[in-house]
């Protein structure tokens, strides 16, 4: 397949590799410049671009794209340019704690269970069809960075890996509506208590 990867970090990193592992061609990446994903794909000789709002003229035609780490707006005009859909992972099981700072808010109110889920994306943020969740517990003595780097990382690795493995079988799963009345949304997360105004 023809593949297009949205995203940054670690994530990023380890689905473009086992895209290439599986024989996909990846045609383009889009992340932030200086980022490791942004590196190791000018490394592979892939075309890096960097944009915070991804329209129809960043995205090459493609049979699918990936949003892994992505904290770029994919458009709708973007996301049509791909044959199968465009697949992001977010670590929480949704539609609860939907935005960006998900396993912070997790570990701030002090959560037993976590997850992640990988959903088709829409015109929404994190509201899309599910196609996979999976949970983990949440130990007592966790930080946002231990349960993503044990947990939560690698279970997104997983999800994109199997969905990787149903479209190379022609099985593309067409994901389930999300609950949207349970859903919960959780800004920007900010641990500095607000200043007395005494």
């Amino acid at each position: 397949m023809r593949i297009v990867i949205v995203g940054q970090k670690w994530l990023g990193k380890a689905v473009l590799d086992q895209c290439l592992l599986r024989g996909h061609e990846v045609l383009h990446v889009v992340s932030p410049q200086g980022d490791s994903l942004a590196d190791h794909a000018t490394r592979l000789s892939i075309p890096v671009t960097s944009a915070r709002r991804l329209e129809a003229i960043h995205v090459p035609r493609c049979d699918l794209i990936l949003a892994a780490h992505a904290h770029a707006y994919i458009t709708a005009g973007a996301r049509s340019r791909s044959a199968l859909g465009c697949a992001g992972y977010h670590p929480s099981l949704l539609p609860l704690h939907r935005g960006r700072d998900a396993v912070r808010w997790t570990i701030h109110m002090r959560e037993p269970v976590a997850g992640g889920s990988l959903y088709w994306m829409d015109d929404g943020v994190d509201s899309g069809p599910i196609i996979y969740q999976d949970w983990c517990l949440v130990r007592p003595d966790d930080t946002a960075a231990t349960l993503w780097q044990r947990d939560l990382g690698p279970m997104g690795v997983r999800m994109f890996t199997e969905l990787l493995q149903q479209c190379e079988a022609g099985s593309v799963p067409a994901g389930r509506e999300q609950l949207s009345h349970l859903a919960t949304w959780e800004p920007a997360f900010n641990p500095k208590p607000l200043k007395s105004i005494n």
